[in-house]
């Protein structure tokens, strides 16, 4: 018999993840701190046209670029004269699972299948574990989702019960746990003792199968509105969406085209907390996992993770909790279109930032999520009083996370607000540097990919 003690299990970790992902990782270690993050990703073994083909077969994909042109014209009502830039939306609630999601699942359940798995196992908050059901039920695997959804009074948020309901009816059987540091433990368990493969978030197939967004969004404003976008914005949580699109982006030759970043501004909430976990009405797309994944990202269930947003992030943009249920509410009265609160986090900082650019440039928000029982504003916004939050009509600025949620009581009064770019590749070459050096010139240049800057900006930051 195994020894299942939490510190035997984690002790074994890189083992369970070689032999769940079929990856051995220490083929990519370079030494130093040199990764190759590039020949990880070759290593799939299949272009991105043949991904294009896979997801086709299994219903993935092909989902509408929308114009908003509504919520564009009352941008450009606030803004001053001659602004506020062409707002489009991709909508990727038209996949099977109802978010982007189902294109990474595709990928995933693909590679699972084709490398003899009987099952996948995927740990999650939950639109990734319906789109892993999802694809799952069309390949004849099983799925296992392991969901951290209950604060130590087995009390839950509205959106993520509704996304256990989504996952069991796509087939999947669901693991729930209290927050806490036991998801992982119990990931690691259970692919060890059912030898089901881990459809891990963070893997090379994962990531690959969203660069098709990407590279769907370019074919589209060049064949459907004859352009080529200035701004790409993603919510970015683990950095996968925004990494993946940003990938697909490049492949399609769209070089000068600029990815923005964008997160529900939850800071002062600790994410482990189980005080917390109730008090905040976002379980993803905010800074409790954008910031520490943006400049950590080997902090997730693998070894090395194929997410790396910030190599791609031009620019990272904060939103507030109450702007984004506002946001939810106008594209529903002035589109006619309900979609789910992960995507309108990008639409908010859409909105905003249109207002500050000329009206002949166009911003892609490029991706809407499904939307259900738990995951309206109003459930959110009910749960977030009986939590002791405030919730009123005012200024957003006012906002205090954990303590109030603030509706606008104007759109003008929806703003732009950068994080420091500054200070997040400082943090992350901080983490590089921990060891010291020297630096060898390999050392250096991967530095330079890692944290998106020059190899002379690198050696200025290290001098400093």
């Amino acid at each position: 018999m195994k020894d299942m003690s939490y510190k035997a299990v984690m002790a074994r970790q890189n083992e369970i993840m070689r032999q769940s992902l079929g990856i051995n990782y220490d083929d990519y270690e370079r030494g130093g701190i040199v990764f190759d993050y590039e020949a990880m990703m070759r290593d799939i073994g299949i272009s991105i046209d043949e991904v294009v083909t896979i997801q086709r077969e299994l219903g993935v994909g092909d989902t509408p670029l929308l114009e908003v042109k509504n919520i564009t014209a009352l941008a450009r009502k606030i803004a001053e004269p001659g602004f506020g830039a062409r707002i489009l939306i991709k909508d990727e609630a038209a996949n099977p699972s109802g978010s982007f999601k189902a294109r990474r699942a595709a990928l995933s359940v693909w590679d699972a299948k084709r490398k003899g798995y009987k099952g996948v196992i995927a740990a999650t908050s939950g639109n990734y574990g319906a789109a892993v059901a999802s694809m799952a039920a069309k390949l004849g695997l099983k799925c296992i989702v392991i969901q951290e959804c209950f604060d130590s009074e087995l009390v839950g948020q509205p959106e993520i019960l509704e996304k256990q309901r989504k996952c069991e009816a796509l087939g999947a059987e669901v693991v729930q746990l209290t927050v806490g540091p036991e998801l992982f433990y119990h990931a690691l368990q259970l692919l060890e003792e059912t030898g089901f493969y881990n459809a891990s978030l963070y893997s090379p197939s994962a990531i690959a199968g969203i660069e098709t967004l990407g590279y769907e969004i370019a074919r589209q404003c060049r064949e459907d509105y004859h352009l080529l976008p200035d701004v790409v914005i993603a919510t970015q949580a683990g950095g996968g969406n925004l990494t993946g699109t940003a990938r697909g982006l490049l492949k399609a030759g769209l070089r000068t085209t600029k990815v923005y970043a964008a997160s529900v501004d939850l800071s002062g909430l600790s994410m482990a907390s189980d005080r917390d976990f109730n008090r905040k009405s976002f379980t993803t797309g905010h800074t409790g996992f954008g910031i520490p994944f943006a400049s950590l990202p080997d902090r997730s269930d693998v070894p090395r993770n194929a997410a790396r947003a910030l190599r791609y992030i031009d620019r990272y943009l904060l939103v507030k909790q109450g702007e984004v249920f506002y946001t939810t509410e106008m594209l529903a009265s002035l589109e006619g279109i309900e979609r789910g609160p992960a995507g309108n986090t990008s639409l908010a900082a859409a909105f905003a930032l249109a207002q500050t650019l000329p009206e002949e440039q166009t911003i892609v928000v490029q991706e809407t999520e499904y939307t259900g029982a738990g995951k309206h504003p109003m459930p959110q916004l009910t749960f977030a009083k009986q939590n002791g939050v405030h919730v009123y009509i005012g200024d957003p600025e006012e906002e205090v996370p954990g303590e109030s949620i603030v509706l606008p009581a104007h759109p003008s009064l929806i703003r732009v607000r950068d994080y420091d770019m500054g200070r997040l590749r400082a943090s992350a070459l901080r983490r590089l540097t921990a060891d010291g050096g020297p630096w060898t010139d390999e050392e250096l240049t991967y530095m330079a990919e890692e944290i998106h800057c020059s190899v002379e900006e690198i050696k200025a930051m290290i001098e400093h």
